[in-house]
C-alpha cells in the first residue's frame, strides 16, 4: 500500500500576480467562475460551507451555490437543520471552491444572513416537484428511526396537488456577504500563489499576497 505521506501532486498549469488579478473581488471571481464553467467542471457550485457555534465548535459541509453578485453568495438549506442553528447562533461562515481540474482554490469569509422571502420563494418553485416535496418532507438534520419514515411523509405528499405542495417557513436562502476573499493558484514545489482581498471600513477592497 502506498504511504499517504507520499501522495503528492505538482501544480503547474497557471500562475496568478497581483497585476493579474481585478480591482474588485467579484469581478476576479467571475473570471475564474467563466473559466470553471468552460472547463466543464462536474458540480462545479458545489461548495465547502464551514460554520460554528456560539462556542466555536465547527462543523462543515457541501453545499451548492445558486447565485452570486455584489451582494454575496446565495445557499439554500432548512433554516432548522445543524447549520441552520449554527447560522442563528452565530452569523458568521467560509465557504471553499476546490476546482482541482483548474489547480484553483477560492476562500470566502463573511457575515450571513436570510434572504427574503420573495426570493426563496422564486428558487423553490422553480425546482423540480421531487425536490419540493424532499424539502418538505425532511426534518433535515433531526434522528429518525428509519428510512421508512422519511419514504412515507414523501408517498403522503405525492398524493396531493402540486399547488399544495408550499415552501415550508422555515426553508430557504442565506447569504454570505464576503469580508475577505483569497483567489489560491497551484504553483510548483509547493509555492503556491495567494491573493487576498480584505474590505476595508471605507468600503474598498485591499489586495495583499499571502506566503503559501
Amino acid at each position: 500500500m502506498q504511504s499517504i505521506a507520499h501522495l503528492r501532486k505538482d501544480y503547474s498549469l497557471k500562475a496568478l500576480t497581483e497585476s493579474d488579478v481585478k480591482d474588485h473581488p467579484l469581478e476576479q471571481f467571475d473570471i475564474w467562475w467563466s473559466e470553471a464553467i468552460q472547463s466543464q467542471i462536474e458540480e462545479v457550485n458545489a461548495m465547502t460551507l464551514a460554520t460554528a457555534t456560539a462556542e466555536g465548535v465547527p462543523s462543515a459541509r457541501i453545499v451548492l451555490l445558486k447565485e452570486y453578485n455584489d451582494k454575496g453568495f446565495v445557499f439554500f438549506t432548512n433554516y432548522e437543520s445543524a447549520k441552520g442553528h449554527e447560522l442563528a447562533e452565530n452569523p458568521r461562515a467560509s465557504l471553499l471552491f476546490f476546482w482541482k481540474e483548474l489547480e484553483r482554490q477560492v476562500r470566502i469569509t463573511g457575515l450571513v444572513e436570510k434572504i427574503s422571502a420573495a426570493e426563496s420563494d422564486a428558487y423553490f418553485y422553480s425546482r423540480p416537484l421531487g425536490s419540493r416535496i424532499g424539502a418538505i418532507a425532511s426534518a433535515q438534520s433531526s434522528v429518525i428511526d428509519n428510512r421508512e419514515v422519511l419514504e412515507q411523509k414523501v408517498k403522503t405528499l405525492e398524493t396531493k396537488s402540486e399547488t399544495e405542495i408550499k415552501r415550508p417557513a422555515h426553508w430557504g436562502g442565506y447569504r454570505v456577504k464576503p469580508v475577505i476573499i483569497e483567489f489560491w493558484q497551484g504553483r510548483p514545489s509547493r509555492l503556491h500563489d495567494r491573493i487576498q482581498y480584505s474590505l476595508e471600513e471605507n468600503g474598498k477592497w485591499k489586495i495583499e499576497r499571502l506566503s503559501p
